[in-house]
């Protein structure tokens, strides 16, 4: 009878890791990858997307992995955001590769749930997404303005996108073939894949603290993250803001009605001016907010028409025994996301 090991040797799996100054954490995610890799049954390879680290990333990554075989880093020219570099890695994955998982390099997300995704896609699922049951070092606030992003995410869009799933999923071979006919400049991964459909599946976990470093997703990322999600699949903002301002339209009438009745029937004086002061200002502030929101549409618009690459590769390094470490540069090479 043939061994475990050597059914599923032929099967090949991509780690796609985008890296952005995570050199504090990188010793233990290698260390962790490489005994993931003597566990597994299957042939790992690792590829780590280096998202304009402006720290020793990139040499760290070459001097840990130099000795181990089927380690590609890719480097942008500059940062051009997780979800590109997410795309990036996608789009680099190998034609042989059988499977990716999308992770992070923070260790956030475990290696061993990496070994439940992969035995669950082998029961038939396309896409296995992580669900997080809990999240460690995460205060309660977060976690309540979290659970509000996913509540409304699902109320405006109809990708039915699963709630506390982050990027951290694998997507089998034809999935990212089909993610590769995108071509967003501002591409919202875990939104796109679960519009593509296919066989899907999610495993909870909990995950935990960062295993060193600090998280580079500021408050202000998350809300453009988020923002970005919302304003890519679903026209609803638009829509509110139509019957808002309707609504608005219809009570000011009225109001004035009711002013008319006042002074010419009820014959009563209507002093005031602080609050005519203040409700003026309401209705400028609500005015600006949804032209903000007609303008963040219009800005996508732009984005999309202007038709510049999305990222731009300007190095490739592939690991091997020795000497036999290859790499090429992309001075003047632009990558649009296609190959």
């Amino acid at each position: 009878m043939k061994d475990i090991k050597d059914q599923f040797s032929d099967v090949i799996i991509t780690l796609v890791v985008p890296v952005f100054n995570e050199e504090q954490v990188l010793p233990l995610l290698v260390k962790e990858i490489q005994a993931f890799c003597k566990a597994r049954p299957e042939t790992i390879r690792v590829l780590f997307v280096d998202d304009g680290s402006t720290d020793s990333s990139a040499a760290l990554i070459r001097s840990l992995t130099g000795h181990m075989a089927g380690v590609k880093l890719i480097r942008f020219s500059r940062n051009f955001g997780h979800q590109l570099a997410v795309t990036a890695g996608l789009h680099r994955v190998e034609a042989d590769s059988d499977a990716a998982i999308v992770m992070d390099s923070d260790l956030q997300d475990p290696l061993s749930v990496c070994g439940e995704m992969i035995d669950t896609w082998k029961s038939g699922y396309d896409v296995v997404y992580g669900i997080r049951r809990k999240r460690a070092g995460v205060s309660i606030f977060t976690r309540v303005m979290y659970r509000i992003y996913y509540r409304m995410f699902s109320g405006l869009s109809e990708t039915g996108a699963p709630e506390n799933a982050g990027d951290f999923r694998l997507l089998s071979a034809r999935v990212i073939e089909a993610y590769k006919e995108f071509g967003e400049q501002q591409p919202y991964v875990r939104g796109l894949i679960a519009w593509l459909g296919f066989n899907q599946t999610g495993i909870e976990y909990s995950r935990p603290a960062r295993a060193a470093g600090h998280s580079k997703y500021s408050w202000s990322r998350l809300f453009q993250l988020g923002f970005d999600g919302i304003t890519s699949f679903s026209g609803k903002p638009l829509q509110y803001s139509v019957k808002v301002g309707l609504l608005i339209s219809a009570l000011s009438i009225l109001g004035l009605f009711w002013a008319l009745f006042e002074k010419f029937v009820l014959h009563t004086d209507l002093p005031g001016w602080a609050s005519l002061v203040f409700i003026g200002f309401f209705f400028g502030g609500l005015q600006l907010f949804f032209l903000g929101i007609v303008g963040s549409y219009v800005a996508r618009v732009y984005e999309e028409v202007k038709g510049r690459p999305r990222f731009i590769i300007q190095q490739v390094w592939e690991s091997g025994e020795g000497s036999n470490s290859r790499e090429s540069e992309y001075h003047s090479h632009i990558n649009s996301g296609s190959e």
